[in-house]
């Protein structure tokens, strides 16, 4: 996970996973946020967020917590654009709630420049993200994951089937929690440490205490598993 000093984060251990370009060390976490219950919905919300196994998907209701990771391709009054490992355009909406870092120090928004990694956190409309951090060059330590790579966008390419790590025994496609807040930030960091290149448009939890974190913008995975610990581990279709 992209980790960083700030008061709202509760270190109980660390864990880390390994990504194509880099390594991100996840720190472990306890939070509790509001959450809204879901139904079932087969939609994807932009190019690259259905494969094979679409049409069990997890509901969105409407913009929900997430974020991506990438470099910042322009930069504007009101924002700015960023390009995923990937190869997807995320709009960034900046607020005046918005908080910056830069590494593990705190920053403004001129922070944020054209040519620099950035990790965003806030709400999620499908290519477009409301953020409520950015972190600028966000610090990097190493370590493993379940196994898989991320297979980026292709237009007309089916995604692939592979199950890699472990899929929770009571993960049910189409139900579960939306949750928001630390909760999210935080698994939502450990599945862009993971698995980085496409967008988190939502976090679920679901009935064992771990979550789904669901993911688009790429041809695989679309569900990365996140532990009550933050820990990423496993991913599918």
């Amino acid at each position: 996970m992209f980790s960083r000093a700030r008061s709202k984060v509760i270190a109980a251990g660390v864990a880390a996973v390994v990504i194509g370009s880099g390594s991100y060390g996840i720190v472990a976490a306890t939070s509790s946020d509001a959450a809204t219950t879901t139904t079932a919905s087969s939609s994807h919300p932009f190019a690259g967020g259905s494969g094979s196994g679409a049409s069990g998907s997890n509901a969105r209701s409407g913009p929900a917590a997430g974020g991506a990771v990438g470099t910042v391709s322009s930069v504007s009054a009101s924002g700015f654009t960023l390009t995923t490992s990937g190869s997807q355009k995320v709009t960034i909406k900046e607020a005046s709630s918005t908080t910056y870092e830069n590494g593990t120090s705190q920053a403004s928004a001129s922070a944020v420049t054209a040519g620099e990694s950035a990790l965003v956190l806030g709400t999620t409309d499908s290519t477009t993200i409301t953020a409520s951090e950015v972190i600028v060059n966000p610090p990097s330590s190493s370590g493993t994951n379940p196994g898989g790579q991320v297979i980026p966008y292709s237009k007309g390419e089916s995604g692939s089937t592979q199950q890699v790590g472990q899929i929770p025994s009571d993960y049910s496609p189409g139900s579960g929690t939306i949750v928001s807040g630390t909760t999210a930030d935080k698994a939502t960091e450990a599945a862009l440490a993971a698995y980085p290149g496409g967008v988190v448009d939502r976090v679920v939890a679901i009935g064992n205490g771990d979550y789904e974190v669901h993911y688009t913008g790429v041809n695989w995975p679309h569900h990365i598993f996140v532990n009550q610990d933050f820990q990423v581990i496993g991913a599918n279709d």
